[in-house]
């Protein structure tokens, strides 16, 4: 039995229940017209890189430091990321301690972003981030993305600490995502801490498609002490996503020790908010489709309450207090449509 059709039976009678419901499923929901108020940004400059791998830079300081690094673009489409990295290059951020490594992941991708059709520039040939598997690295699996994934592995594999800066298609607050070790989350809530209202910050397990880089195995093993978290910096193509990219950057730089602390500042006097999620709800068939358009973040009060209709099964939130993460409202097959985490 697969590790998909395992998480789909423990899920059977608890959150997805086969019914001949009275309820009619609504139809799906369109594509909105997505507004792009933050314009992708010129890159040109930093396609070569200086390390030997196309968009990749890497400095080091003179006093001994732990090696960070800063990825952006591991979607072509989600540039807020990259227009942060952009701008510590052209302001020739370099540590003070330890090493830097600054890359752009998927420049191909981003060269073919069209602003009328912004979502098609997701990849070249498949998602980069489900690639993060070492059997899979080391396999005769190829495509442009795997081809990136090898090529700057070697980089990684000496990290001590990354940040993953990433944006979302639908509406929703930032968020940080990290694995299932404390030393991720620890690294996530000294991130979120210095950022007025902090983010929320999700503990998961990835997804069924495969591992993320945070779940590369330096980074997701309780026998390193390498540690990686994602950002979520909000809605793609918002001004407001990059200036948080950046900020997340400048504060996990001086956490690091990589830069000196610009300003003296103190944590945000508003607590911030830790969840572990404990289901992942894929969609098992192409007509998943939810009851109405949910934001993350949304808490569902009620054990039982419809969610979505997922062929001719109905998914329901399966305990009180149901915070729902990134759901996407148009799911493909096979694909994670929400997450569900316990609010305390």
């Amino acid at each position: 039995m697969s590790c998909a059709s395992r998480r789909q039976s423990t899920q059977q009678g608890r959150i997805r229940l086969r019914t001949l419901s009275e309820t009619l499923p609504p139809p799906q929901l369109p594509l909105p017209q997505f507004e792009i108020a933050l314009p992708p940004p010129d890159l040109s400059r930093w396609q070569e890189g200086n390390c030997g791998v196309p968009g990749a830079y890497h400095f080091e300081a003179s006093h001994p430091g732990p090696h960070v690094a800063i990825t952006a673009l591991m979607h072509g489409n989600e540039y807020s990321g990259a227009c942060a990295l952009a701008h510590l290059l052209r302001q020739e951020v370099r540590p003070e301690r330890g090493r830097l490594s600054l890359i752009f992941l998927n420049l191909a991708a981003f060269a073919r972003f069209d602003p009328d059709r912004p979502t098609l520039s997701r990849f070249i040939d498949e998602d980069m981030n489900r690639l993060w598997e070492p059997g899979l690295m080391t396999s005769g699996h190829t495509s442009y993305e795997m081809k990136r994934v090898r090529a700057v592995a070697p980089i990684l594999n000496t990290v001590d600490a990354l940040l993953d800066l990433h944006s979302m298609l639908w509406p929703a607050d930032p968020l940080f995502l990290s694995g299932l070790t404390e030393k991720s989350c620890a690294l996530a809530r000294a991130l979120a801490a210095f950022q007025p209202p902090p983010p929320l910050i999700v503990q998961d397990s990835g997804h069924e498609e495969g591992p993320r880089l945070i779940d590369y195995v330096r980074f997701a093993s309780n026998r390193t002490t390498a540690r990686a978290c994602l950002l979520e910096a909000g809605q793609h193509w918002q001004t407001e996503a990059a200036t948080l990219a950046l900020n997340v950057c400048q504060t996990f730089l001086e956490h690091m020790g990589t830069v000196s602390p610009k300003n003296l500042r103190s944590p945000c006097r508003q607590k911030t908010r830790q969840v572990t999620v404990t289901d992942h709800v894929l969609a098992c068939t192409s007509r998943f489709v939810f009851a109405r358009p949910f934001r993350s973040g949304e808490v569902i009060k009620k054990a039982g309450t419809l969610l979505a209709f997922d062929g001719c099964e109905e998914i329901r939130t399966p305990y009180e207090n149901c915070l729902l993460v990134m759901p996407n409202l148009r799911p493909m097959r096979g694909h994670t449509a929400v997450r569900l985490a316990r609010c305390t």
